[in-house]
């Protein structure tokens, strides 16, 4: 069982950053593809950003088209801690932001909510126009 805490969320304004923080406990995620999704309201759940677990390379980043050049996904594995640098905020990503995890490679299919066994409670992000 993995347990993930996300914090970092708050009121920013457009065009500006935050760096959300995931937490995980329960067992070392060193063999955990870690991922960022975020929902707004009335929305589905969306895919953000992913450190993919792969066999002889540690982690591959991939980003959604719509964040692409502007967030960047880090990892402390000594720390068991995974990053969200989000930056140039934009209204429209108001939203709440949530950590996943999975042990292994998903694959083809790493932005994809279903693959994902563990998630966080979320931290909410707003960012004003």
């Amino acid at each position: 069982q993995v347990q993930l805490v996300e914090s970092g969320g708050g009121l920013v304004q457009a065009g500006g950053s935050l760096i959300l923080s995931c937490a995980a406990s329960g067992r070392t995620i060193n063999r955990e593809t870690m991922a960022w999704f975020r929902q707004a309201p009335g929305k589905g759940r969306e895919f953000v950003s992913v450190l993919r677990w792969s066999e002889g390379i540690t982690f591959i980043p991939h980003y959604a088209d719509a964040v692409k050049g502007r967030f960047i996904i880090s990892r402390d594995s000594a720390k068991d801690m995974v990053y969200l640098q989000m930056n140039r905020l934009k209204p429209e990503e108001t939203a709440k932001y949530y950590c996943a995890a999975v042990l292994g490679d998903p694959g083809i299919n790493y932005h994809k909510d279903y693959v994902y066994d563990y998630w966080g409670q979320g931290t909410q992000v707003t960012v004003s126009s």
